[in-house]
């Protein structure tokens, strides 16, 4: 950044304005003794072994459990009108969720019925660890699409990395990592969620084309498809191309919304018509499902369509995730033996970035859906880690895959009238019902119906619109956000993340190793001028050689004048800010050019105070002047009586 300098007029001495640090942190320090006094006195019944029993207290303590179990705060007061509002929403949700997590598995190279294994036991767990009550925890399709490409469509490895990095999100949860999102720009999430709706869309295009698509990368699977695509099968594409399309309009159509007229309600028609509207909207997916397999199942037309097939009915064996496996290859989810053991150090190896980059992707997904309808109210990102590494950890057992917060289903949950986390229990018991009653029955489902679910879903997720905005506010963002698109596009999408985010990083790190420095000719209320620079903000080691020469050439500049370098906006300092300061004063002393700190936060002059050369140090503009009067009074070089053109 270049050096902000004001030539026109010198800025009056009475119409600068300071912040006293010194004064501040004293008052705080007061305070501070003060509170401490009071916590201090002694409690009613003295001393002894009862010293512990404080610590004892604060640590299971109802705010504590409260803090860490949010069920303990909602649950008490649970009453009837929270009972019938989340039972409505739950089944309204269950509508919208059960044919969505049937796709994903889809996405995730799993058989159909690993979607509903992964869609009750870590409901039941978010809701007693879940702080948030519209947030409807499931499989998503960015999350079963990186599944796939760490597990490549094996069950057991699946279920395995599930566990993994649930274990990974309690423990970012328990040391309080919750801040590692924020280093995921607006930008990178832009780009990766772009991305990701691309690559879904080519993976879901051949189930509908019913073609061969073979590569590692976004380009290499469209060409192997476009040799092939002499093959395609005219029924699966119609009905998957005309679903697309029966989708979309039904989307609109549950957006649809009668108004009141003008000084008038709406009458009992009206409000039944959006009511309609809105299911017909948020039930779209079933109803397209159950549309489809019922045509297909009533008029024996298995044979003219892909089927999902046979889907197990039941409740699923508990067990614990295998930790080796043998060497296989995978077949629809279920991995032949070919007699190499894969340890579990291996299948780490295996796993790689993934293991890092699920857990970072889940948490803004699921943030996403919390702020979004937090009406303003904190949202404590820990306790989210560890109600999601808890709901993966435990839907592991029931051999279910990743899952997390969907900003689709925290929509119509909301929108359905939720009242509770309880809504996730409502699904599961739904969910259980369907995996028992309804299971032979989805072997009637067309594949092309799933993936003309799944493309119609991610159509809406190309981040396009924030173009413009990004372009408009700052190009860099907007390159950032390309780079990241592009990287998922060519690369593994954990490779992709990584590479974006350290780009990123890298941006950061060169804006704070340039901060703005504003050079501003000062006259005081005596008629004395001297030259203020200011760094804009913190002075740490990437920084301080920029600093260091922009001070040293505006001194050289205007050597006939005082320099007061206004330490205001500084707000942490480092060795290597001491050592460029103590070349700084001794440039000065050369010059004989007199050089003040103005207003450095006490806690930061201890950095200073290992500087061998002496500095000036100053917290009021009373103070600055006198020190001009002495410099003036030692009839030293400095010219302070004198304006000096910048």
């Amino acid at each position: 950044m270049n050096t902000v300098v004001r030539e026109n007029n010198a800025i009056d001495f009475t119409n600068v304005v300071m912040v006293d640090h010194q004064t501040v942190t004293n008052s705080r320090q007061s305070l501070a003794d003060s509170n401490a006094n009071l916590d201090d006195s002694p409690p009613a019944g003295g001393g002894g072994p009862g010293k512990c029993r404080p610590c004892m207290d604060n640590m299971f303590n109802g705010k504590i459990l409260k803090r860490h179990m949010p069920i303990f705060q909602w649950l008490p007061a649970y009453s009837r009108e929270d009972f019938v509002g989340d039972l409505i929403a739950g089944i309204t949700d269950s509508l919208a969720a059960i044919p969505l997590a049937l796709a994903f598995a889809g996405i995730a190279g799993l058989p159909t019925e690993f979607a509903l294994y992964s869609s009750f036991m870590g409901n039941i767990v978010y809701t007693i660890f879940g702080s948030c009550k519209d947030n409807i925890v499931g499989s998503t399709a960015i999350a079963s699409l990186l599944t796939f490409q760490v597990a490549q469509g094996d069950w057991q490895k699946s279920v395995l990395f599930s566990l993994l990095t649930g274990v990974i999100e309690l423990v970012m949860g328990l040391t309080r990592l919750g801040f590692i999102i924020d280093f995921v720009s607006g930008p990178v999430n832009a780009g990766f969620t772009s991305a990701v709706a691309l690559i879904i869309f080519t993976s879901q295009i051949k189930n509908i084309l019913v073609v061969q698509s073979t590569g590692d990368s976004f380009l290499e699977n469209w060409i192997s498809m476009l040799k092939d695509i002499h093959n395609y099968r005219i029924s699966d594409t119609v009905l998957g191309m005309s679903s697309i399309v029966i989708l979309i309009v039904l989307r609109f159509i549950g957006n649809i919304k009668i108004k009141p007229p003008e000084n008038g309600d709406l009458s009992r028609e009206q409000r039944m018509a959006n009511t309609i509207f809105w299911f017909v909207g948020v039930a779209r997916n079933a109803l397209l499902v159950f549309i489809t397999a019922t045509i297909v199942g009533y008029l024996q037309l298995k044979d003219y369509f892909q089927l999902t097939g046979y889907i197990p009915s039941g409740f699923p064996p508990v067990e614990i995730p295998a930790f080796s496996l043998p060497g296989s290859n995978v077949t629809q989810g279920f991995a032949e033996d070919v007699g190499e053991q894969q340890t579990f150090w291996m299948l780490l190896k295996e796993f790689g970035t993934g293991l890092l980059v699920i857990p970072l992707i889940s948490l803004l997904e699921t943030m996403a859906v919390c702020r979004t309808f937090a009406k303003g109210k904190p949202v404590d990102t820990n306790q989210e880690l560890i109600s999601l590494g808890l709901a993966n950890i435990f839907n592991t057992f029931f051999r279910g895959y990743r899952i997390n917060g969907g900003l689709a289903r925290g929509s119509v949950n909301t929108a359905s009238g939720g009242r509770t986390q309880f809504v996730n229990v409502y699904i599961s018991l739904i969910v259980i019902l369907a995996m028992i009653f309804l299971a032979e029955y989805f072997y009637y489902i067309p594949i092309a119906t799933l993936a003309a679910i799944i493309i119609a879903a991610v159509l809406f997720q190309l981040q396009y619109q924030t173009i413009k905005p990004m372009w408009r506010s700052n190009k860099a963002d907007l390159f950032i956000g390309l780079l990241a698109f592009t990287a998922c596009l060519v690369a593994p999408l954990s490779a992709g993340v990584f590479a974006a985010i350290f780009i990123n990083i890298l941006y950061i790190l060169y804006q704070s190793a340039r901060p703005e420095i504003a050079v501003d000719l000062v006259k005081t209320s005596s008629g004395k001028y001297f030259l203020k620079i200011t760094p804009d903000r913190c002075l740490i080691f990437p920084s301080m050689e920029f600093v260091r020469n922009k001070v040293l050439k505006s001194g050289k500049k205007n050597s006939t004048l005082p320099v007061v370098f206004d330490c205001t906006y500084i707000y942490a300092t480092d060795f290597t800010t001491a050592k460029a300061i103590e070349l700084i004063l001794q440039d000065f002393k050369s010059r004989n050019q007199l050089l003040i700190f103005f207003n450095l936060r006490p806690r930061l002059v201890k950095v200073f105070e290992t500087i061998q050369s002496k500095f000036i140090l100053c917290y009021t503009m009373d103070d600055i002047e006198k020190s001009l009067r002495e410099k003036a009074s030692n009839g030293n070089a400095c010219n302070v009586t004198e304006e000096t053109n910048l």
